[in-house]
């Protein structure tokens, strides 16, 4: 039976649910489960149980430094006799998991959206080319590791109870220092681990407009997105940008609003799971990948999306 590590995260106090995710499809893969998190205290750290995880690696210091993170999780490897790690593809996962590849001498599979078995070999697919293909890889040699991408895989309850173990991650020996931590004010919901995004383009015309796009993702309980060209003319902050120079997001409803489809964007949510696109150019590229294509101008389709949605609310 394969042993996994998962690097867990914790937000806002608890475990994240992306972490919680990988923990579900490792489950189903027959893997023996163990996890490691930082910055949380055991019991916190224990309810990854409740995705199959039997035993679960603490360390209660909230500092983070890469460096000695990933030092810590390349001892607990070597020691616990694991041969794959897995990590959320997230700002954490895409820093330490290059470190940890470097330390155990392995090969890293960033941004995966599937995994699964063949024979004793594990097969992840993961867009290339800016999203316009799909590849699959597998490892030679040496320990597996994988970042997962968010939102892929279905949270399981598998519950067991977790045993937990401190482990101690000694700070003063690291060569790199971080200065400061400043966390951007923007999307009121993730936009990485959101169900429903609702994203704005350079069609909406303005700034004025994304206060009403907003409205309708607290409607739908979404995150609010934008394109590159809304955030490059200033109209929104860059937290919110997806596409290949902002964030990469699988939802499961991705509504496009006023966004003719650059391939670079199409790289950030074309694995979405359903796509809405309002556009009222009936030969932009958003509608090759789109699930259902409104051809219309957005300002008459969005009210009349919302009263539908107040309908439906009652």
């Amino acid at each position: 039976m394969s042993k996994a590590l998962i690097i867990g995260e914790v937000k806002n106090g608890e475990i994240s649910k992306v972490t919680l995710e990988i923990a579900s499809r490792a489950k189903e893969l027959d893997m023996e489960l163990s996890a490691i998190v930082f910055g949380t205290n055991p019991e916190t750290a224990a309810t990854i149980g409740s995705s199959g995880v039997g035993h679960v690696f603490y360390s209660d210091t909230v500092e983070y430094n890469g460096e000695i993170i990933a030092s810590v999780i390349s001892e607990v490897v070597k020691k616990g006799g694991f041969d794959t790690v897995l990590l959320p593809h997230s700002w954490m996962g895409r820093d330490i998991g290059g470190r940890i590849g470097a330390l155990l001498d392995s090969a890293v599979i960033s941004d995966i959206v599937e995994l699964t078995a063949d024979g004793n070999k594990l097969v992840a697919k993961k867009p290339v080319y800016a999203g316009k293909a799909y590849a699959k890889i597998t490892h030679k040699k040496g320990i597996r590791i994988f970042t997962v991408r968010p939102n892929v895989f279905e949270v399981v309850d598998s519950k067991v109870d977790a045993k937990t173990e401190k482990v101690e991650a000694d700070f003063s020996k690291s060569r790199s220092k971080l200065v400061e931590f400043k966390e951007t004010q923007g999307a009121k919901i993730g936009l990485t681990e959101a169900k429903i995004i609702v994203a704005g383009g350079r069609g909406i015309k303005g700034p004025e407009y994304f206060p009403v796009l907003q409205e309708l993702a607290d409607m739908l309980g979404a995150a609010l997105g934008a394109s590159r060209a809304t955030v490059d003319a200033g109209w929104i902050n860059h937290s919110h940008q997806v596409g290949q120079t902002g964030k990469t997001v699988s939802p499961l409803l991705y509504i496009a609003v006023g966004i003719s489809g650059a391939i670079q964007h199409l790289a950030g949510m074309g694995s979405s799971k359903y796509i809405v696109a309002v556009n009222k150019d009936p030969e932009a590229p958003i509608f090759k990948v789109a699930t259902y294509g409104i051809v219309d101008d957005l300002f008459n389709i969005v009210p009349v999306l919302k009263d539908a949605i107040k309908k439906i609310k009652g």
